[in-house]
């Protein structure tokens, strides 16, 4: 299950894991302009584990989720 809400400034994507005997902590993914973060809570430590990624980080990750093993380039598009 997953929620979709837009603020002001990013869209905010949380991903609720569903299922299963052993459930991870929800996973908030907010997208900006110009970065996007990933946050979940990290229960042994009890606080919250943010990772920040750029918008050509975020691209190569959508290109990888489609691509077999391997060392990859993405060519930029101009414009």
């Amino acid at each position: 299950m997953f929620t979709i809400e837009h603020d002001f400034d990013a869209t905010v994507i949380t991903l609720i894991d569903e299922g299963g005997s052993y459930l991870q902590e929800d996973v908030t993914i907010s997208a900006f302009e110009d970065v996007v973060t990933l946050e979940q809570v990290d229960p042994r430590r009890d606080e919250v584990v943010r990772l920040t990624l750029s918008m050509g980080q975020v691209r190569d990750l959508a290109a990888a989720l489609n691509l077999p093993e391997g060392s990859y380039r993405l060519a930029r598009r101009e414009g």
